[in-house]
């Protein structure tokens, strides 16, 4: 597949739907007992920094939400009502903490199974005062299935997932059509899914995967602009300089009420 330039689209997190009420038609994820072959993660091992460490004590039982099989209750969390995005993996958590502090009508909930990467956001989220952000440590396949409930996302950030290169590891990806078909009834209609990878063979599976998914629209003719929103890290900034690609996928959640003008 060949990456094309796509002309720039408009996609502001200000419109997203504000905690939308649970929509009891879409469909709900099968028993949680049966086997699931999708997971979100590979534990791996990191070494915790004393501020980490501080940070995990200290703050921890604020900002980190136990791991529940019952749907959140948004306002309760938050002591609000605002939109709802979900972050799945976001590693040391610097784009999360930037993302939520130049949205702050937006209420962010990131999941990260690695310990050194939630004691990092959680000192990111003091420093900073990031009271529109709270984390869950657990899978987010798990999380996404009994966590959330349906329809009620207002988005969802999906940043540099683990690409697995090697071709016997591909069915290890995290984008793939059983786990979007779940995803998407997480989303309420008009909700969005923002992917980005730096891996040019799983940008060309994500698009995909994506575009096959009849309740999603692409909002670009293939992929997407670098939204405003998500900033570049310094790994990524590195990488364009030496002429390595980032590929950005945006996708709406299909309303009926709604009709989505394709970027030309």
């Amino acid at each position: 597949m060949t990456v094309t330039d796509p002309s720039p689209v408009q996609h502001d997190l200000t419109d997203l739907p504000a905690n939308p009420q649970p929509d009891t038609s879409a469909s709900e994820p099968a028993p949680p007992h049966r086997h699931r072959a999708i997971r979100s993660f590979v534990v791996r091992a990191g070494r915790m920094g004393t501020g980490q460490m501080r940070a995990l004590e200290e703050l921890g039982p604020r900002y980190v939400l136990p791991w529940s099989d019952q749907p959140l209750d948004p306002p309760a969390v938050w002591g609000r009502t605002a939109p709802l995005v979900l972050e799945i993996g976001f590693g040391m958590g610097g784009a999360t903490a930037e993302i939520a502090r130049t949205r702050p009508e937006v209420d962010f909930l990131g999941v990260e199974v690695h310990t050194p990467g939630v004691g990092a956001l959680l000192k990111l989220i003091d420093e900073q005062g990031l009271e529109n952000l709270r984390i869950v440590q657990h899978d987010a396949v798990e999380v996404l299935e009994r966590m959330i409930a349906p329809a009620s996302l207002a988005g969802v950030h999906i940043f540099f997932p683990d690409p697995w290169h090697k071709k016997k590891h591909n069915k290890r990806r995290l984008i793939q059509t059983e786990f979007i078909a779940r995803l998407v009834t997480r989303l309420a209609p008009g909700g969005y899914l923002h992917c980005a990878t730096d891996w040019q063979p799983y940008a060309e599976q994500m698009l995909e995967v994506l575009s096959a998914e009849s309740t999603l629209d692409n909002t670009a003719d293939g992929y997407a602009p670098r939204p405003d929103y998500r900033p570049l890290t310094k790994f990524e900034n590195r990488g364009l300089k030496l002429g390595h690609g980032v590929w950005d996928l945006v996708f709406l959640r299909r309303a009926t009420d709604v009709t989505l003008t394709r970027a030309s």
